[in-house]
């Protein structure tokens, strides 16, 4: 790899950029890769598939291509709403995943680093707690409190901003019950259908900790997905 591009790759790591590396495997000749600006002339027949790889996450060679594509992207930012028994989990379990986990719940004796060592957390109501964690499109927001008080605030803002993921704890009944109240407020029928809930994937499992696993697996699934 050439010296000037080892060097800018590390400048970008250390400035937190989002990028990925192109090599060659046959003449070792290295591309810097960034979303949404001019690729390479000699990359140009591969874009297509060098945009779906960089979407995707997924490192590894090109289709039909002797070049091999690995990325270098952020964390994804989550968001998680209730600092209950489910989040503990959830938290315990994503460890070795790229997820950037920040806990909101004004409710100080649920919230506190006890409970959550090394994770950021807010003790303040959503509408609050989002001056100092703002959402946006690639964020996932992640209501487990079960009190409307508190998590449809949060599903507002979200639906506002366009959290790629919404995912929402309770029963279908209680499902139900939220999405007659976000109509209410003004919401249309296509964005609360964008909202997973009950959240996560259905296996049977209804225990705190299986209840996290099935929220990361549906979670990850839609990572993947972008």
């Amino acid at each position: 790899m050439q010296l000037n591009i080892l060097q800018e790759i590390i400048n970008l790591k250390n400035s937190k950029k989002e990028f990925s590396v192109i090599t060659d495997t046959k003449t070792s000749k290295t591309y810097i890769f960034f979303a949404n600006k001019p690729i390479d002339i000699n990359l140009k027949s591969f874009e297509t598939e060098i945009n779906k790889l960089y979407n995707s996450r997924k490192d590894g060679m090109i289709k039909d291509s002797d070049l091999f594509i690995k990325h270098y992207h952020r964390p994804i930012k989550v968001v998680i709403v209730g600092a209950v028994h489910i989040s503990q989990y959830f938290v315990e379990y994503a460890k070795p995943l790229n997820l950037d986990i920040n806990i909101i719940d004004p409710r100080g004796y649920f919230a506190s680093e006890k409970r959550f060592p090394n994770v950021r957390i807010i003790n303040l109501w959503p509408q609050e707690a989002f001056q100092h964690c703002p959402l946006d499109d690639k964020t996932a927001l992640i209501a487990l409190t079960h009190d409307p008080k508190i998590d449809d605030p949060a599903i507002h803002e979200a639906l506002k901003l366009k959290c790629f993921y919404i995912g929402a704890l309770g029963s279908k009944k209680t499902h139900e019950n939220r999405c007659k109240r976000l109509m209410e407020n003004g919401f249309k029928e296509d964005d609360i259908k964008k909202i997973f809930g009950p959240i996560g994937i259905k296996f049977g499992g209804r225990s705190a900790p299986e209840i996290a696993l099935s929220i990361i697996f549906q979670l990850m699934t839609e990572i993947y997905k972008k």
